[in-house]
């Protein structure tokens, strides 16, 4: 695929990391038990090593891996192949490592539905695997994600600001914030890489600028991006999409391609804390979790985020690198450093740098 094509290669084998990593993912994060059916589905841009040690630390679980390999799709969030369909359908726990992610497909809603414990690991590798799940302290960071929702749930204006022109606001009333990293404990619970809060404030407050200047995934032919993307929000609504380079030209007509008024309704707003990622890498699932970033989605909203659900053409999200974080007045984040006192000891415990 495209978006991958400008990657840097990261051959690095790390054999042992890897399988630590693997039984962190599978024993402490996703919860698997004994007698479990899990299936993890691959296309064929997925890294096979990480899937191979997965299904070999559910194994060591005591519990029933099902390894589900297919075509890469032409976009995410498409229906898979029926096969793929029934297999996680009838799934305890489903791990989807996929490059092009069957999320907000009817497919996954039908395994939702039916109880599945399920992640999305989308384009992830050996690196990452043992970046963003291996080596960080997985408690820690927890709790500094615990930490960003109870400030976020005192509040109600949120005010994201950048030096690239971003400048949104939006107020929460009475929405939920999300940690989205923690252990997979409840059936039909979508569980995320740790290091990300996501919720959406009410859709009719949300108005400004989103500047773009991390990443921006899909369509493919983005990733990381060479120019900014600013958008222009209306009561929760992409109303504009411009900038002076290419990529905005990609990602408007992208958009505007699939005829369909939802593709352009921000879906949530969330920030990313994962201390394995310091930088943007062009793979979404790292992205979003870029350490101090603020990541936002367009198209798809699930039920989950709260407020009124509902369903798009696909769904896209887009990050912001040095951002600042205003908390009813409040800075809590300036320039992609947090200086919240509580927030600023939780970091130095991780040994995050600059901290």
């Amino acid at each position: 695929m495209e978006m991958f094509s400008r990657l840097e290669p990261r051959s690095e084998y790390l054999s042992y990391e890897l399988a630590l990593a693997a039984r962190k993912l599978v024993e402490q994060v996703m919860l698997v038990k004994p007698g479990e059916h899990v299936v993890l589905t691959g296309d064929t841009s997925s890294d096979r090593r990480v899937v191979d040690a997965t299904a070999q630390a559910v194994a060591a679980a005591g519990a029933h891996p099902v390894v589900v390999w297919y075509e890469t799709l032409p976009s995410s969030s498409m229906e898979p192949p029926r096969p793929v369909a029934g297999a996680i359908a009838d799934a305890d726990v489903w791990i989807e490592f996929a490059v092009s992610y069957v999320m907000h497909s009817d497919a996954f809603r039908r395994a939702m539905a039916n109880g599945c414990r399920y992640t999305n690991l989308t384009a992830m590798d050996v690196h990452m695997l043992v970046a963003t799940v291996g080596r960080p302290d997985f408690e820690g960071v927890i709790k500094l994600g615990k930490a960003l929702v109870r400030l976020l749930e005192q509040a109600d204006e949120v005010r994201i600001t950048s030096a690239n022109g971003t400048d949104i606001t939006g107020r929460n009333g009475d929405r939920p914030i999300n940690l989205r990293g923690k252990p997979a404990e409840n059936p039909g619970e979508t569980v995320m890489l740790s290091g990300q809060i996501s919720w959406n404030p009410l859709e009719e407050t949300q108005d400004g600028v989103l500047v773009f200047d991390g990443a921006l995934w899909p369509p493919d032919q983005l990733g990381l991006l060479r120019t900014p993307v600013r958008c222009t929000v209306e009561k929760g609504v992409v109303t504009k999409i411009d900038g002076e380079g290419q990529d905005a030209e990609i990602f408007r007509r992208w958009m505007e391609s699939w005829d369909d008024p939802n593709m352009f309704r921000v879906a949530h707003w969330s920030l990313g804390f994962n201390p394995g990622v310091p930088a943007p890498t062009g793979r979404i699932v790292e992205d979003e979790r870029v350490f101090g970033c603020v990541e936002l989605g367009i198209g798809t909203k699930g039920a989950w985020i709260g407020g009124e659900p509902w369903v798009s053409a696909a769904h896209t999200d887009g990050s912001i690198l040095g951002p600042s974080i205003y908390l009813d007045g409040e800075c809590i984040e300036k320039d992609g450093v947090y200086v919240h006192p509580e927030l600023v000891e939780i970091c130095r415990e991780l040994g995050v740098a600059g901290y």
